[in-house]
């Protein structure tokens, strides 16, 4: 229960971050506002790690990964900022989140369907591709006028 409340927040999170995000950069540029998202969230995590992780972990345990691009999520993660920005200002929120969660569904399956990244590998079951299906149906639903 506790998953699902917090992936319920991460989504609303999502879609309110990706509204002020949009919103900030009409006023300046898509890379600016990238960049001071991208800092301010470090300064966060930092802050955080320094109150509660501190006396557990520690930065050069990241040399100690074995498969070094699990690190390149901060690369990733700017790419997405600067995805949803411009997803929402060409189709509006609406639009851009649900084609963005098809993306995420799609994605996490192909993933588990064949591990990648060293993510135990699931078998195929007609019903998770059904299960995508009728979401990207639901989209149709969704915008039909």
């Amino acid at each position: 229960m506790l998953g699902i409340m917090i992936a319920l927040i991460s989504g609303a999170l999502m879609s309110i971050q990706g509204v002020f995000n949009t919103g900030a950069t009409k006023q300046t540029g898509n890379w600016i506002v990238n960049s001071f998202v991208q800092l301010t969230g470090f300064l966060v995590c930092i802050v955080i790690w320094f109150l509660k992780e501190r006396g557990e972990t520690s930065f050069p345990e990241l040399l100690q990964i074995d498969h070094k691009y699990m690190l390149l999520g901060g690369v990733i993660g700017a790419f997405i900022t600067l995805t949803v920005i411009v997803s929402m200002k060409q189709l509006g929120p609406e639009k851009a989140v649900l084609l963005i969660v098809i993306s995420q569904i799609a994605v996490a399956y192909l993933i588990e369907l064949f591990g990648w990244f060293e993510v135990e590998r699931a078998a195929f079951e007609w019903r998770k591709l059904v299960g995508l299906l009728a979401a990207v149906a639901g989209i149709v639903v969704f915008e039909w006028k």
